[in-house]
């Protein structure tokens, strides 16, 4: 979180890239809390010179808002959170959802990008990172689910649409074996979310944002 060298501006500037998992819950965040966003695509081959500026570090999302900029996927989804909360996502329990957040975006995160990406780790076995995402993050999914609708309990929190992009991403690399896996309830949550208003509100097409 930065102090932009430019001026505020009164609405909300968000740079994303559609398809990036950290991008969506950033988006779903800001549509729940019903923030109005100039949205800007960006092209990862040609990322706009005012991105850029404002987080040298080159990925999204990045918001400028009132002064600030936020380059990090958690915080514009907890500041979403604060202007506007209507269903209470907020309400969770802290140590349980910073334990799934640590377990997502640290390792998880490491395991899909092997799964997808094969070519760049060719002397990994592929069966055995499957089998390691298995037991890492769908197996506790599975189980926290089998007493509750949402990771959480009963009710969906932002824990579930920070995680919900990625298991849509690893479900996607093959889609017929994740099918096979036996993970029923992981994917009735999954579909759940994919199905949902709000991820189809936020998954517009964009034209990429030229300075």
């Amino acid at each position: 979180m930065r102090t932009p060298l430019d001026s505020e501006s009164m609405i909300p500037i968000l740079y994303s890239y559609r398809r990036c998992p950290y991008a969506m819950r950033a988006r779903m965040a800001l549509q729940y809390a019903g923030i109005q966003v100039e949205h800007r695509e960006i092209a990862l081959n040609n990322k706009p010179h005012s991105m850029l500026l404002a987080s040298p570090k080159g990925t999204v999302p990045v918001l400028c808002v009132a002064g600030l900029i936020l380059d990090e996927s958690l915080d514009i989804m907890h500041w979403a959170l604060r202007k506007s909360d209507p269903d209470d996502w907020a309400v969770v329990d802290e140590t349980i959802s910073q334990a799934w957040m640590i377990k997502n975006d640290g390792p998880f995160k490491a395991l899909l990008d092997q799964y997808k990406y094969p070519n760049r780790y060719p002397n990994l076995n592929q069966a055995e990172v499957l089998n390691a995402a298995k037991e890492l993050m769908l197996k506790p999914m599975e189980t926290a689910l089998q007493s509750s609708e949402y990771l959480l309990g009963n009710k969906m929190t932002w824990v579930d649409v920070a995680i919900f992009p990625f298991i849509r991403q690893f479900s996607m690399v093959n889609q017929e074996q994740f099918e096979k896996l036996p993970f029923a309830l992981t994917k009735q949550w999954l579909n759940q979310h994919i199905k949902s208003e709000l991820f189809n509100s936020v998954m517009h097409q964009y034209p990429n944002w030229i300075d």
